[in-house]
């Protein structure tokens, strides 16, 4: 899978199947973690690809009610989408207070909204679905530019988030 964004800055994730990179050119860096060590649910690559079991990540799984927090936080962004709100499990309280899924009348994912403690919020949003389109093999390659430091999440002892 990979993505390009545009904004707020330049950047791309690829997962080629065995890592997955993040490269930012204005910052000269690009960061390696084998696919096996990434884990973390919160990024919209583990819902994309089906690898989230949302009854085992959920304490609770309700569908979003616009009349909620003035209608403010789930109610969906177009007309006929529908969105789900989860809860967290008790272990996971510290990592997430909730997390909203829109998705549209085609199943498409086109919301992905985590609230945190702190008052830390990920928004991301997806439009103009493409699904099965013919891309050629080397946009899933990638080979650091000349001058690009490569760091290694393995070596850091990181685990990807």
């Amino acid at each position: 899978m990979r993505w390009d964004y545009d904004s707020p800055e330049k950047k791309m994730y690829l997962d080629d199947g065995k890592n997955i990179w993040f490269y930012v050119p204005a910052d000269h860096t690009a960061s390696r973690t084998p696919v096996k060590e990434s884990s973390d649910w919160r990024t919209p690559l583990a819902l994309l690809a089906g690898k989230v079991n949302l009854e085992r990540l959920c304490g609770s799984l309700t569908l979003g009610d616009p009349a909620d927090a003035g209608g403010k936080a789930v109610a969906a962004s177009e007309a006929g989408d529908t969105v789900l709100v989860c809860g967290p499990r008790k272990a996971d309280e510290n990592v997430f207070r909730q997390v909203l899924l829109e998705v549209n009348s085609r199943s498409q994912l086109v919301r992905l909204d985590v609230k945190q403690p702190g008052d830390i919020e990920m928004d991301f949003r997806f439009g103009d679905w493409h699904e099965n389109a013919p891309i050629e093999e080397a946009k899933f390659h990638f080979e650091p530019p000349r001058g690009v430091a490569i760091v290694d999440d393995a070596q850091l002892g990181v685990k990807a988030q």
